[in-house]
């Protein structure tokens, strides 16, 4: 129902545990068109699921591949070199690594076997150059159209069946913008070596050479040997075609690894490191590269097939001067992390930023400014002096569509650390944060899980209210629009008397009953099994929502044992990046210094209405009288009960929410925490 517009990240002050990553980027959508164009049927494990990806699968199943998936296994049927749709719109997102190599493919295709077809992105893909990748085909004798400004997409390409191209003499390639253009030649120009072998020749320096390295690699799992000269000329062998390797496993993605190689460098202090699961020494990209830059700064790390341990060692970090045409992706993390450093940082190399998802140059010195750097950016490099220990702001981070700019973003968080700083670090807010989708749509989650921050740091909203004020609904929504944890307090009495029931303890047995709330074995699903909850194991989703469980929770919750005893599990759900809390006395002795506490003051008559309305629509009989005097019968009783009465916490805003909609509700209570929040409009 909510896209989030923005989430805001307490101080965070530590890092531990473990964090898989998901595949590779660049290793999937690869995989994908290789795959595709193979012979026969290839199991590929591990893939990545993101934006790129999907409009990479839509794209293969609209040119006539078979795709089925099983789990973590997808099975893709190849077309053997041959296309079974000789026309197609493709929509590719802003997925450079989907255009690029799909329009060489789908050029040679189109000139040799017959097609037409026009590929396509958001407005920001219209705006990446591709004019260098046409130009290396059009001498070849592909037939391609810009639809918009010469040199970017949209494009269309055309040809008839029975042509053929031109590959006696070398296509030549700029390498010194995107080495993705290279990729896509690599890529493309095998289905066209039929009748000789064909050399392909980078005109100026190749920048991003690992992620040529990728190509190369899987160019031979797929049954390619492509002969390399000193990164210069590239020759495929005559009758070069594409055989299924059977399976494939992609390993996870180095550049999502820097994100939190740097959170362990800054924050994993004393105790447990941070482990690095998916990606490790036995890595096959360039990204990986990013550890050796990572220890030169200070980290401490240890790593193995498949898993990297990092802890924070000097500290402040080393500020560094790097060449990082090796790891251009990998490079923005160490923007960040100058940030931690006692000295100026300087990164050079990286004129491929102007041409990413966004001009990552411009982008980064402007929101690194917002947080109190100094920052100079030149043509191909950036220079950051980090602020001073009393010179960091709370900012709104744009992140300018771009994933990157998003996860890299997070790491400012840590500011409460940064050298010499007194008093509690900043909150940051990060605009758009969903746009990770693109390469890790669980990000912020995976973050969440092994980040710490001081309880008082982490803010809480707690809401009230009389039975069958819409609370719980209130509550929910709140937290979905937030990107925040929630805790529906009700739920755990509901599952405490769930477990005296089982147990055959007598709801009334208050030494019985709080003894099963203190070893309540509670799991709430989040992300796929969001709303479902389990207990010891078993679900009790359905069984939450019963009024006899309603019941049984309001006596056991009337005894102030049960509610002790549930008050640490309360207490726990306090964690990055925030707190929405739904229950009777969540804002007055649970979380009394509730950043903000709601209490909802609907009329018993609405009241009565929605519930009579509730429980028609689940085919119950009700009478809308008799409703209404049992809720104001209840009101009186819980409003003079002598533990935890119904009543609002003195600094609470009260909501009447009788004539509102939830949605209205909503925007309300968070018009009331945005005047609260440190960020400038």
């Amino acid at each position: 129902m909510y896209r989030i517009p923005h989430l805001d990240l307490p101080p965070l002050n530590t890092v531990s545990g473990r964090v898989r990553l998901p595949g590779s980027k660049s290793i999937s959508n690869r995989v994908l068109l290789l795959a595709g164009l193979a012979a026969g049927t290839t199991e590929v494990h591990d893939l990545l699921d993101s934006d790129d990806t999907q409009v990479m699968l839509a794209a293969l199943a609209a040119l006539g591949c078979g795709l089925q998936r099983d789990g973590r296994v997808l099975r893709v049927s190849g077309l053997g070199g041959q296309l079974q749709a000789h026309r197609a719109e493709l929509f590719l997102g802003n997925a450079g690594t989907a255009m690029r190599p799909l329009a060489a493919t789908l050029a040679v295709l189109a000139a040799t076997q017959g097609g037409d077809f026009t590929l396509s992105g958001v407005p920001r893909m219209h705006e990446r150059p591709i004019g260098d990748l046409v130009d290396a085909l059009r001498p070849l004798g592909c037939r391609i159209e810009a639809l918009g400004r010469p040199g970017y997409p949209p494009l269309r390409l055309q040809g008839e069946a029975g042509g053929r191209l031109a590959t006696a003499a070398p296509i030549r390639v700029r390498g010194d913008v995107s080495s993705q253009f290279l990729t896509a030649l690599l890529l493309a120009l095998p289905l066209a070596s039929a009748e000789g072998a064909l050399t392909i020749e980078v005109e100026g320096a190749l920048i991003s050479k690992p992620y040529i390295e990728i190509t190369l690699a899987l160019l031979a799992r797929f049954g390619i040997l492509v002969q390399r000269q000193d990164w210069q000329r590239f020759v495929i062998p005559r009758g070069s075609a594409y055989r299924s390797p059977g399976s494939l496993h992609v390993e996870g993605d180095a550049s999502s690894a820097s994100y939190f190689i740097a959170a362990g460098a800054i924050a994993a202090q004393g105790g447990a490191p941070l482990r690095i699961e998916g990606v490790g020494s036995d890595s096959i990209q360039g990204d990986i590269r990013f550890i050796d830059a990572a220890l030169a700064m200070g980290a401490r790390i240890q790593s193995g097939p498949g898993w990297v341990e990092v802890h924070r060692g000097r500290w402040p970090l080393a500020p560094i001067t790097l060449d990082c045409t090796a790891i251009p992706d990998a490079a923005m993390t160490l923007a960040m992390m100058a940030l931690y450093a006692d000295g100026p940082s300087r990164l050079d190399g990286i004129a491929s930023w102007r041409v990413k998802e966004t001009d990552r140059i411009a982008a980064m010195a402007t929101e690194l400014r917002k947080l109190g750097a100094a920052v100079d950016e030149g043509p191909d490099s950036i220079a950051i002096t980090p602020p001073p220990a009393d010179g960091w702001r709370a900012a709104a981070l744009a992140t300018y569509d771009d994933h990157r700019m998003a996860m890299c973003a997070s790491l400012a968080a840590f500011n409460g650390l940064a050298a010499g700083r007194r008093g509690p670090g900043c909150a940051v807010r990060i605009l758009d944060p969903q746009c990770v989708g693109k390469t890790f749509p669980d990000y912020f989650e995976a973050l969440f899980a092994v980040a710490g921050a001081a309880p008082h740091d982490v803010p809480v909203i707690t809401v009230d209210g009389p039975t069958a004020s819409g609370k719980g609904t209130l509550a929910a929504a709140l937290a979905t629009a937030l990107g925040w944890q929630l805790l529906d307090s009700g739920a755990l009495y509901r599952a405490a008397g769930l477990a005296a029931q089982w147990d055959g303890v007598s709801p009334d047995d208050e030494a019985g009953v709080a003894r099963l709330a203190g070893l309540l074995d509670l799991r709430f699903g989040d992300g796929l099994e969001a709303g479902r909850t389990w207990l010891r194991g078993r679900e009790i989703t359905e069984a939450l929502r019963l009024e006899s469980t309603g019941l049984l929770a309001s006596r056991v919750s009337a005894l102030p044992a049960v509610r002790r005893a549930l008050h640490g599990l309360q207490l726990a759900f306090r964690r990055v990046p925030g707190l929405v809390a739904d229950g009777r006395d969540m804002g007055t002795v649970v979380f009394p210094d509730a950043a903000l506490k709601v209490f909802l003051t609907a009329s018993p008559g609405q009241r009565a209405e929605r519930r009579y309305k509730q429980l028609i629509s689940k085919g119950i009989s009700a009478n809308i009288d008799s409703l209404r005097a049992d809720l104001e019968a209840r009101d009186a009783r819980d409003a003079n009960r002598s533990v935890a009465p119904c009543r609002p916490a003195e600094d609470a805003l009260l909501l009447d929410n009788s004539a509102l909609g939830i949605e209205q509700s909503v925007q309300q209570v968070l018009d009331w925490w945005e005047q609260r929040r440190p960020f400038p409009a």
